[in-house]
């Protein structure tokens, strides 16, 4: 039971966080949503403040995202580009799905963020577009870390205003659907790093 509480808290607390904002977010909300006495304490028999209830939240979008880098290794090793790429992009698209939560408070805290989430959406951020880049570079072994880097930057901002806008903004531009998307990325991305290829990497 106690760990049922614990995990429920978790849960209420990150989708509260989520929607209202860390900070707008009281402990008596976080309680009411976790079927508990609203005002009772009842959080602080399983966490000391609201802040550590964050950081287990956190930590528990980290596993996940551990779990998710272990199956990208079972496609790691296919020879055709495009087929990496169609992984890759579908696999970045789960990532920010498995993050949305995170990502919806990060954006609810622009000005103040508690420190452990401004650290971890910067580690986030910056492991991904440096495991792109370093990609791009086994790809085409000559393109060099400054065009390896431009050209992830490129292809992973795509996919993260694709995936993001709905959320940010409330639009989704054309209504254009992940296949479709992916589809035209993985063609833009491979037809410039086969002229890559082609020219030698300059």
């Amino acid at each position: 039971m106690t760990t049922a509480t614990r995990d429920r808290l978790i849960d209420e607390a990150m989708r509260l966080f989520g929607e209202q904002g860390y900070r707008a977010t009281s402990v008596a909300q976080i309680e009411q949503a976790a079927g508990l006495t609203p005002g009772s304490g009842g959080l602080y028999h399983h966490f000391r403040s609201k802040e550590l209830l964050l950081e287990a939240g956190i930590d528990r979008q980290l596993d996940r995202l551990r779990a998710l880098r272990d199956i990208r290794q079972i496609f790691e090793g296919l020879t055709d580009l495009r087929s990496e790429l169609t992984v890759v992009g579908r696999y970045t698209l789960q990532v920010i799905d498995e993050e949305s939560q995170l990502l919806r408070i990060v954006s609810s805290e622009l000005r103040d963020r508690p420190r452990r989430l401004a650290d971890t959406l910067a580690h986030l951020v910056d492991e991904s577009y440096a495991g792109m880049a370093g990609w791009v570079e086994r790809r085409i072994p000559d393109v060099g870390r400054q065009r390896a880097e431009n050209i992830a930057a490129v292809a992973l901002n795509a996919l993260f205003a694709h995936r993001t806008m709905p959320h940010s903004l409330g639009l989704q531009p054309l209504a254009i659907d992940d296949d479709r998307i992916i589809g035209e990325w993985v063609e833009m991305v491979a037809g410039r790093m086969e002229r890559l290829l082609d020219e030698g990497g300059h």
